[in-house]
């Protein structure tokens, strides 16, 4: 089997990849500067999977003190998770963001273009579309103006991946995931921001447990059906077997180009469509109010999945109300 890096692996979609790449007999490399998780993470994926992964306290934007790790170490391939990844805060601190995400890449890229024999899997995102013209969202739409300086990173971290790709003949992939919610079914990982809540489901769920307010609703006169906005729900463990997935097909590949793939559901979920769905599969009513839009936030977003579908061999399986019942279950385990 191959060793694998995953940075950011004990943040939440990096967690569950961990898992299912150990689950595959992989040996996984763990860097994670805890920037946004904890520590007893490790405890969770080792419950899971039997087997305690690698783990080095690292901040991938400090250029030295990545260089030196990578100097004593060799990877078969990358996994790249480690970024900030909240588009509210992204628009009140972007520089914060600008100066996290595309140096971290670009530190890690200079370990791939040095070793070209290493796959690099980066995790990036639908928002490099900003508000696409047609739905469902296919690879082939244009990137437009990011909403968002978070969206911007990912678009300059797939221009770099491209351009690298073709200059050192690379072995690249870009995956623009939509919206992953939901957890382990174990319930021994899954999403819990440190702070307040930047998404969706895990303030549902913190809220239906008491630790936060009425949940907001942010935007009630959007153009869509019921007036929010509408996403692509995907559950983490979908998303987290793309990515073996993708990494399979990518080391199989020649190097030189940069393969791209949607990641979701194919279908959109309104954020009332999600309120509801919580409350059916779990017994349990939400108190919530519309509150303003927020800034950065498109109108609707869905993927077109065929690419992954006819290319990986990988659809999604899980339901809205399976994520639903992942992440109460989840919440429900975890000290007040």
């Amino acid at each position: 089997m191959s060793r694998i890096l995953v940075t950011g692996g004990l943040g939440y979609i990096g967690s569950h990849t961990t898992v299912e790449l150990m689950a595959k007999g992989h040996e996984v490399i763990v860097v994670d500067n805890l920037s946004n998780t904890r520590e007893s993470v490790l405890d969770g994926i080792t419950a899971i999977a039997g087997k305690r992964p690698s783990w080095v306290n690292l901040d991938l934007a400090d250029a030295a003190a990545t260089q030196a790790f990578f100097a004593g170490n060799a990877f078969d391939a990358i996994i790249h998770f480690a970024a900030f990844k909240a588009v509210g805060e992204s628009v009140e601190k972007p520089m914060m963001y600008y100066r996290n995400n595309v140096n971290a890449l670009m530190h890690v890229l200079d370990y791939v273009t040095s070793n070209p024999s290493c796959a690099c899997i980066f995790s990036s995102s639908c928002t490099v579309y900003g508000q696409a013209d047609h739905l469902p969202i296919s690879e082939a739409a244009p990137m437009k103006q990011a909403e968002s300086p978070y969206g911007m990173t990912k678009q300059i971290g797939e221009s770099m991946l491209t351009d690298a790709a073709k200059a050192y003949g690379l072995k690249v992939t870009a995956l623009r995931y939509f919206n992953p919610i939901g957890a382990h079914p174990s319930a021994l990982i899954g999403e819990l921001p440190l702070g307040p809540p930047q998404n969706l489901v895990p303030f549902i769920t913190q809220s239906a447990a008491g630790l936060r307010g009425p949940l907001q609703v942010y935007g009630k006169d959007y153009p869509t059906a019921d007036g929010t906005a509408v996403r692509d729900y995907i559950h983490v463990v979908d998303l987290a077997l793309a990515h073996i997935a993708a990494m399979d097909h990518l080391m199989r590949q020649e190097g030189g180009d940069m393969h791209v793939f949607n990641l979701g559901t194919g279908k959109g979920s309104s954020v009332l469509s999600v309120i509801q769905a919580f409350e059916d599969a779990t017994g349990t009513a939400l108190s919530w109010a519309f509150a303003p839009r927020r800034a950065g936030d498109v109108v609707a977003a869905y993927a077109d999945t065929e690419r992954a579908a006819s290319v990986l061999g990988w659809r999604a399986q899980r339901s809205l109300a399976d994520s639903m019942k992942d992440a109460w279950r989840w919440q429900e385990g975890l000290p007040s």
